[in-house]
């Protein structure tokens, strides 16, 4: 079979197409003839040996759906032919098979086509679990940054899901307008100066009640500055490259909560994940959310999709199709 490699670490151009053997299902687990493998910011990291190492040679990618051609030992034989969605436990994602846990997979409905399924596997988890740590309800005013990538398009509409009252921050006239469409009451370019201003003015009180910070930095230390007392800040990630600036005299002066989000976070429970995932595909496959139309991608071209998600030129998630 077809899978990308990565022999060293270094820029996209060290992800090639090889040919190498199928694997073999072990214990408890299945074999999906992969239909579309999804793409993360933090695989690009891995792919330049900017986060956490893997042995090498590797396949990348976690995130893949497509139809169960073979099972393993104590795997229910019915499951060959059906349509599923799960995560690796590391890599392999990037090729026309994977090997996936059953305790990772997710056999979908007929209405959520694979595409999307693999599209809400790992931000559809993070979407859900970062609104459940930041308790988001009717009632409260969110602002979500980013708000037209994969997680935050996905936040935004699951917050208004939830009852919230949104104000999404992007950059550019087209990531706007995408976060007008998924249903925020208000869409801000962080591009421009005094943009804090607008998101207060857009909330119409003493500020928001949550942020979620994707992008650190400057953007994120503005967006705390948005923050009514007794607000909450969810820090999730560092797109910028430096994290957001936390002023204790703010934290102190407003009665702040700092909060952040990883999957290994203290009070983060492993157990929900699962439950988590089901949710954000439930919630897709009777159409209250839909993730966005990002980029597709030859497996081939996984080095071009590398490129573009790490230059901040993407919105939604972006496929490889094997």
């Amino acid at each position: 079979m077809r899978a990308v490699r990565v022999a060293e670490f270094g820029p996209p151009e060290v992800m090639r197409v090889e040919y190498v053997p199928h694997p073999e299902p072990g214990e408890g687990e299945v074999l999906v003839d992969v239909a579309a493998a999804g793409v993360q910011f933090v695989e690009t990291l891995v792919r330049a040996g900017k986060s956490a190492h893997v042995p090498r040679p590797y396949t990348p990618g976690r995130d893949v759906a497509g139809v169960v051609s073979a099972v393993g030992p104590g795997v229910e034989p019915g499951l060959v032919g059906r349509r599923v969605a799960g995560q690796t436990e590391r890599t392999g994602g990037y090729a026309e098979r994977a090997v996936v846990n059953r305790r990772a997979l997710h056999v979908l409905p007929d209405s959520l086509s694979l595409h999307d399924a693999v599209r809400l596997l790992g931000q559809g988890l993070t979407a859900v679990g970062l609104l459940d740590l930041a308790a988001v309800r009717e009632g409260r005013t969110v602002l979500v940054e980013a708000a037209a990538g994969g997680v935050g398009s996905l936040l935004v509409q699951l917050a208004k899901v939830a009852g919230a009252k949104v104000i999404g921050a992007a950059r550019g006239d087209h990531k706007l307008e995408i976060v007008r469409k998924l249903g925020a009451d208000a869409a801000v370019d962080y591009g421009v100066p005094g943009w804090g201003d607008l998101v207060r003015q857009a909330a119409g009180t003493d500020g928001v009640d949550v942020v979620l910070d994707s992008v650190g930095g400057d953007v994120g230390r503005e967006a705390m500055e948005t923050l009514a007392p007794g607000g909450r800040f969810i820090v999730y990630g560092i797109a910028s490259g430096r994290g957001t600036e936390i002023p204790g005299g703010l934290v102190y002066g407003r009665g702040l909560t700092v909060l952040g989000y990883g999957r290994s976070t203290p009070g983060v429970d492993p157990s929900r994940f699962r439950a988590q995932q089901n949710r954000a595909l439930e919630e897709a496959a009777i159409g209250r959310i839909a993730p966005v139309i990002g980029q597709c991608f030859a497996l081939e071209d996984a080095p071009l999709a590398h490129a573009a998600l790490a230059g901040r030129e993407t919105v939604g998630k972006v496929l490889l199709i094997p």
